[in-house]
């Protein structure tokens, strides 16, 4: 299957988030809500992990990968911390756009990280994607 339908649908879906997230914000604390959000992913994974025989290649992830998955996790919890507290504040179609900016993050880490290139096109569109968010913001 191609990269393009699969990032299609996280977007689909990351937008209901959003939606979700923000109804479901009403009279409860946005950390809590995260706390809860965050449990019933990880059953959910775990389920889908389960049902398609995926704990089978535990025993080959390394130490080096192990730490940057904790990173990563780390890094979404925080990520999804600051999104819903933004959502319980502010509205969804300020918050969204904002946060859709670590899409601009990510290709410049990737630049320096991952040594992947980084050409007129791609600065060009990132420039656009700011611009872009700061109108909706602001509109």
């Amino acid at each position: 299957m191609s990269w393009l339908p699969l990032a299609l649908l996280s977007a689909a879906f990351a937008a209901l988030v959003a939606i979700f997230g923000k109804l479901g914000l009403k009279g409860m604390d946005s950390t809590l809500a995260t706390t809860l959000r965050a449990a019933i992913m990880f059953f959910f994974l775990l389920m889908v992990s389960g049902a398609t025989g995926k704990f089978s290649g535990l025993g080959q992830i390394g130490g080096r990968d192990w730490l940057l998955l904790a990173l990563a996790g780390v890094a979404g919890a925080l990520s999804w911390l600051f999104y819903f507290w933004a959502l319980k504040v502010g509205k969804v179609s300020q918050v969204a756009p904002v946060d859709r900016l670590s899409l601009i993050f990510a290709v410049a880490l990737a630049a320096i990280f991952l040594g992947e290139n980084l050409g007129w096109k791609t600065g060009l569109g990132a420039v656009l994607m700011s611009i872009g968010a700061i109108l909706i913001t602001l509109g």
